[in-house]
């Protein structure tokens, strides 16, 4: 039986290029693609796929939240990062999140597929080096006697402080997660509050030393 996998990458090329080289490998499926975490979720949901590949930054939805709600929402699946990123916060937060996998998108295809193989049998897998990252990051964690990558901010509230951070409206928001313009303005009241910000750049600042978003994309 095949490895059922979902891709989810914003960047359409990365996902042409990973559906044909899985094509080719035996004992695997592509069953469905989507370029942001939102998307991803929806899918992960409807089809059930073994094993989903994602980047760690994307719109909408990052890969961190959206691994995170992946993995509590649909059974059995594992996740896998695929990124362009080493920095702990991202490796950090998607294992914590409950990935199974982290690799490098300069990784070569064989290291992806022992990947897919490894984690769909309930193992984990990290590409050279970012072992070295976690060691490192847990160290300073119970040397600086804090929770790297912990927020005090809800789920909810990081979801619309992803999309705040992106330039979206209250309005936007709102229609994008199905709640009013009211609901979306107390969010974010409350995330300033918390984090003692009076601007919608500070929280944009905030979000991108949190990994919300990358001023890389």
């Amino acid at each position: 039986m095949s490895i059922r996998i979902l891709l989810a990458d914003d960047h359409k090329i990365v996902r042409d290029g990973l559906r044909t080289l899985i094509g080719k490998e035996a004992g695997m499926e592509v069953i469905g693609e989507a370029e942001n975490g939102r998307k991803a979720l929806k899918m992960a949901e409807k089809i059930r796929p073994n094993v989903v590949i994602i980047d760690v930054t994307m719109p909408d939805m990052n890969g961190i939240e959206a691994t995170r709600k992946m993995v509590t929402e649909v059974p059995g699946v594992k996740v896998i990062a695929l990124s362009m990123h080493s920095d702990r916060r991202f490796v950090l937060g998607m294992l914590e999140a409950g990935a199974s996998g982290y690799l490098m998108k300069d990784c070569a295809f064989d290291e992806l597929a022992k990947a897919v193989r490894s984690v769909a049998t309930g193992q984990t897998y990290l590409s050279p080096g970012i072992a070295d990252v976690l060691v490192k990051g847990y160290l300073d964690k119970v040397n600086e006697k804090i929770s790297v990558g912990r927020s005090p901010l809800t789920q909810r509230e990081r979801e619309i402080l992803q999309l705040l951070a992106e330039g979206q409206s209250s309005k936007e928001i709102a229609a994008n997660l199905g709640v009013s313009v009211k609901t979306v303005e107390t969010h974010r009241r409350n995330m300033m509050q918390k984090l003692n910000m009076r601007s919608v750049a500070e929280l944009t600042k905030y979000a991108i030393r949190e990994g919300l978003i990358s001023v890389e994309d």
